[in-house]
């Protein structure tokens, strides 16, 4: 039995009497009743009520080769068929999670040759505080498990997600954190940077408090810091270029290993296959997930650098971790012919050098002058609007977050959905958008900014 014998009336009401939605007040949902995604095709969703929306959100940063892909289907078919699951556990594996390690490494920044399967970010992050700290105990520096972060980071919402992230509302939840993690100031110019200071000395400034942190701990008791290239789920926050050649220097410096958070960053979405090679990075691990499968099978992969791998196979011993679905044969049949996908439709290269650059162009030209439009940035197919009350004192309205979900309301009215992040709009459109695709997003997005400014002055 499908949904079609169910009218929307009966889905909210199963919705509202049986399901808990991630990220959600529920007394709010239940009142105002969910929004039924029934199908999607290409760069658009629809909901039960017949309405194409134009999805700038690829998901939840995620469907980056569209929907309706036959091969991504007929791939999870074949392999269901073939064999459906089998564990990595009892020195056992199956060939697709081979096959992708393998392809990873191609792909992957020079030095991060092996991986740990899981089944989301969350986990792929967990995973990685755990590996770290194992890593430091078997070079006999027990005591080297500090981890710095930064605030506005999102790295999952396990209890080590939440505790690696700097969100305070999640903080404010968790109820006692995982200890010995310090979060530092983003790289957040918009509303950080002093007046005067150039982007440079800003991202220079940001950088060093990553030091700071780490000076203030001990260098001998600082495992890594954490790090989104971009910071995503915290508003599209793109560092100045000085920020990271720095925090890198630092680390090599104190002898701490630099962790990326690229879950929403990998697989084409900055112009290469990882933010990494976008910005020159050389980490000791890679946090993904998302895009790996374009979304259409829960997948995470933690790449791993060659000096952690080397130690864990010199020292030898169990590490005790892991999770039933590590590898699961379906999904990653299903990412190897997603990373075919994309690199056989040249979707990174587009991306690079084209839709990329097409996007920034376009959002500043069309929206950056007008008077809610605090900021326009963007980075690849990344982008974020800050909405304001004041263009030229930056101030906001008031509360935080009331404008910007306003926008989004009129956004997703008007055929487009977007994300709002506190007072922030964000974008994150599939890779397939094309420049026609951008410059429908332009004219939806300037009509629910028009509407949403007559609301905010005048409602």
């Amino acid at each position: 039995m499908t949904y079609q014998n169910y009218s929307l009336a009966q889905l909210r009401e199963a919705d509202a009497a049986h399901h808990l939605h991630p990220f959600t007040d529920h007394k709010d949902l239940r009142a105002a009743g969910s929004r039924i995604i029934t199908r999607a095709d290409g760069p658009f969703i629809y909901d039960t009520e017949g309405n194409e929306i134009l999805d700038g959100m690829a998901g939840l940063w995620c469907v980056n080769v569209g929907y309706g892909r036959d091969e991504l289907a007929d791939a999870a078919y074949t392999q269901m068929k073939e064999l459906p699951y089998y564990n990595s556990f009892f020195r056992c594996s199956t060939p697709t999670p081979v096959l992708l390690a393998r392809k990873l490494a191609e792909i992957a920044p020079s030095g991060l040759s092996q991986v740990f399967y899981g089944s989301s970010g969350s986990e792929a992050n967990d995973t990685a505080v755990r590996l770290v700290r194992h890593y430091w105990a078997l070079e006999g520096k027990p005591e080297k498990n500090h981890i710095i972060s930064r605030n506005w980071a999102y790295h999952g919402s396990t209890i080590a997600g939440t505790s690696l992230g700097g969100m305070a509302a999640m903080h404010g939840q968790l109820h006692g954190a995982v200890p010995n993690i310090t979060h530092v100031m983003p790289p957040y110019a918009y509303e950080l940077a002093e007046d005067g200071e150039s982007d440079e000395a800003f991202g220079l400034r940001a950088a060093r408090a990553v030091e700071e942190a780490i000076l203030e701990a001990g260098p001998e008791n600082v495992a890594a810091f954490i790090g989104e290239p971009v910071m995503g789920a915290g508003g599209v926050k793109i560092p100045p270029a000085s920020y990271w050649p720095e925090v890198q220097r630092i680390c090599r410096k104190h002898d701490v290993l630099l962790m990326l958070d690229e879950v929403i960053t990998g697989y084409g979405r900055t112009g290469e296959w990882f933010a990494a090679q976008s910005m020159g990075i050389e980490p000791d691990t890679i946090t993904t997930a998302k895009a790996l499968t374009s979304g259409y099978q829960p997948l995470s992969a933690l790449l791993v650098g060659d000096r952690i791998a080397g130690t864990l196979v010199e020292k030898g011993g169990e590490f005790f971790h892991g999770y039933t679905y590590s590898g699961h044969p379906v999904a990653c049949a299903v990412a190897l012919k997603n990373l075919e996908i994309i690199e056989r439709e040249g979707l990174i290269e587009r991306v690079r050098s084209e839709t990329g650059p097409y996007l920034g162009k376009a959002l500043k030209e069309r929206l950056g002058d007008h008077d809610l439009v605090g900021e326009v940035r963007s980075f690849g197919l990344l982008a974020a609007i800050e909405i304001v009350k004041d263009k030229a004192a930056k101030k906001r309205f008031d509360p935080v977050g009331r404008a910007a979900s306003c926008v989004r309301d009129h956004a997703i009215a008007t055929g487009v959905m977007m994300r709002a992040v506190n007072d922030t709009m964000i974008l994150s459109p599939p890779l397939i958008w094309t420049k026609a695709t951008i410059d429908m997003a332009c004219e939806r997005i300037a009509r629910a900014l028009d509407l949403a400014r007559t609301e905010l002055r005048h409602g």
